[in-house]
Order: structure tokens, then C-alpha cells, then sequence
């Protein structure tokens, strides 16, 4: 039977398969439909992200990324730190590394199990608008942080109860057609002596669920808050998964520049799939 190496990689709960493929191993044929097969939880593999490490040109190598149902999205900020450490571990680059995306070429740092990754400046941020749901009207922010999110703020989100609907209608809603966007609940959170904290549950595009961390959604979230609440540089972001990603920026005229997304980025395992992983 046709099996193909891949490993497992997690960046605070976000789950990555992630395959070496430089040499051409994976089947171009169907390749959406291979991406979501082996995406399934329980039945396969399980992730919710799949990327493809290639051979680049101009970079140390390049990536391509989809979501677990098989669609392309032009970055993932946890994705990115775990190809950076991934790429480090099977000596593709070394600890500083730049790799290709759809959203330009991404640099990271490898700092023991954590990794620190510079995204490109986000644009599109429009702050405290209205937005007209089915059953309410909301107030949201949304920015462009390497894909589209939109941000609500709230007094509390580890009780939300309505998340999963709330979060499916805003990401379907035709004000972001056809592409869709990504949905943030945020509040703010007191850490000890850090005033720059916030806690972050977010609905994925693409996965259609929420998910345990979201690489540019935590980023997203911090530069919304940052504006609104006046916090500094670099914002503690608590994920779902009880993890804490750290979120560095510069404030310009026009919003934010010079992003770092850090966290930690765990090299879960490694196997082989067989061909009744997507069959």
C-alpha cells in the first residue's frame, strides 16, 4: 500500500500534519479532497490545518497551507511556527529562517520548543462598527492580519454559550462574501502585574469550528484591544487550549507594523499514512 511520512505538530493546541514535500510525493489529483480525508477526526489522521513544505527559490523553502476542509488559506500564524520548527528539526534551514507563502515571504526564529515569527503588516482594520445579525445587531472590529477576522469584545468569554452559532453566522455573513472571515471573542484579563492581557476564543474559517488557538486570531485580537484599551507592547494572549501566545507591535499613522507572533510550537509525533487514511 502507498504510504507517505508526515508529522504532527501542535502550536498551542492548533494541530498541524505537516509533509516533506520537496521531492513531489503527494498526488496533485484531488489534492482538496486528500487534505479533508485525512483531516477527519477519528476516522483519520486528524488536524486542523495541512501544510505542504516545497522547494523555493528564494527562500529556504516554501510553503503551502490549507484548512481541514481542503481549502487554501494564505496564512496561519500557529502554521508558520510550527513549518519554522519543523523545518529546523529535519534540517531544511537553520534556527533563523525565511520561508514563501501566499502572503509574501515570512521570517521565524527557533528558540528551543518556541518559535517567533514575523507577519506581514495587517491592513483593512476597521474599528467599532455595526453589524446586523438575523435575531441582534453587534458591535465588531475586523482587520486583515495575513486572512480576515472579525473581533468582539466582551466582559467575559469562557462562558459563552452561544459562541459556535454567533461565530458560524458573522463567518457566512455577506458583508465578508465570498471569502468569508474568521471570528474573535475577546476580553481583557488581569495577569498578575502584566496589564497587557487578554483572553481569546475564536471560531476558524475553514475548520468551522472553534478551535483551541488561533495564531492570527490572537493577533487580531491583541491590536483591536491595543487601540480600544490602550495596551502595550507585547500583549499576553490566553488561547482556549490554556496557552499564552505572545503578540510584539509597533503603532504608525496607519495602524500597527512590525508584528511577532511567539509561542511554543511541539513536535507531537511522527508516522506514516496509508492509503485507508484517505480512500
Amino acid at each position: 500500500m502507498k504510504k507517505i511520512e508526515f508529522y504532527k505538530l501542535s502550536g498551542s493546541g492548533n494541530d498541524f500534519i505537516i509533509i516533506d514535500n520537496r521531492d513531489r510525493i503527494v498526488d496533485e489529483n484531488n489534492l482538496p479532497a486528500f487534505i479533508s480525508k485525512v483531516c477527519r477526526r477519528k476516522l483519520s489522521v486528524g488536524a486542523d490545518g495541512f501544510i505542504l513544505v516545497e522547494n523555493s527559490d528564494v527562500a529556504d523553502f516554501k510553503w503551502r497551507f490549507y484548512n481541514s476542509d481542503g481549502s487554501n488559506a494564505e496564512m496561519c500564524g500557529n502554521g508558520a511556527r510550527c513549518v519554522a520548527r519543523f523545518a529546523y528539526f529535519n534540517n531544511i534551514s537553520g534556527k533563523k529562517i525565511s520561508f514563501e507563502t501566499d502572503a509574501g515571504i515570512i521570517s521565524a526564529e527557533v528558540i528551543n520548543d518556541r518559535v517567533k515569527v514575523k507577519l506581514p503588516d495587517p491592513f483593512d482594520f476597521q474599528s467599532d462598527y455595526t453589524l446586523k445579525l438575523k435575531n441582534s445587531c453587534l458591535t465588531v472590529s475586523s482587520i486583515n492580519t495575513g486572512v480576515p477576522h472579525v473581533v468582539l469584545t466582551a466582559d467575559e468569554v469562557d462562558d459563552m454559550d452561544d459562541l459556535f452559532n454567533t461565530g458560524k453566522e458573522i463567518r457566512f455573513h455577506e458583508r465578508y462574501a465570498p471569502a468569508g472571515t474568521n471570528v474573535n471573542f475577546v476580553c481583557l484579563h488581569k495577569d498578575g502585574e502584566n496589564n497587557s492581557s487578554i483572553k481569546i476564543r475564536t471560531y476558524e474559517r475553514g475548520v468551522e469550528d472553534e478551535t483551541l488557538a488561533c495564531g492570527t486570531g490572537s493577533i487580531a485580537g491583541a491590536l483591536v484591544m491595543a487601540k480600544k484599551f490602550g495596551l502595550k507592547s507585547p500583549v499576553n494572549v490566553i488561547t482556549r487550549g490554556g496557552e499564552s501566545l505572545k503578540i510584539y507591535f509597533k503603532k504608525n499613522k496607519k495602524g500597527f507594523k512590525d508584528i511577532f507572533l511567539e509561542g511554543n510550537a511541539c513536535i507531537i509525533y511522527k508516522g506514516e499514512i496509508f492509503k485507508d487514511a484517505w480512500i
